[in-house]
C-alpha cells in the first residue's frame, strides 16, 4: 500500500496545503498552522517528509514542513554528507 493512501490529508481541500500568498501575511500564517496541525495527527508523516525532501521542486507543506523548512533541511543534510566525506576520507 502507497504510504499516501494513509495519510491524514487524503479526502481534504487539498487548498490549505497550498497557501496562497506573502508567507508572512496572517492569513497565511494561520493557514500553514492549521495544515501543520493536519500533518501532526498523520501515521505517515515521516514517509511524506521524506519524499518531499528527495523531491526538490515540490511546493506547499508536506510532512510538516513549509518549502522554506525543507530548503533548510536539505541545506543541512548536504552540509552533514560533506562533513561525513571529509572526515571519512
Amino acid at each position: 500500500m502507497d504510504w499516501r493512501e494513509l495519510s491524514s490529508c487524503r479526502g481534504m481541500d487539498p487548498e490549505l496545503f497550498f497557501p496562497i500568498g506573502a508567507s508572512s501575511s496572517v492569513a497565511a500564517l494561520d493557514q500553514i498552522d492549521e495544515a501543520k496541525a493536519v500533518c501532526h495527527t498523520c501515521p505517515v508523516m515521516p514517509e511524506c517528509l521524506g519524499w518531499a525532501l528527495n523531491v526538490a521542486a515540490v511546493e506547499g507543506i508536506w510532512g510538516g514542513t513549509t518549502d522554506a523548512e525543507r530548503r533548510a533541511l536539505r541545506r543541512r543534510r548536504a552540509r552533514g554528507d560533506r562533513a561525513e566525506a571529509s572526515t571519512s576520507a
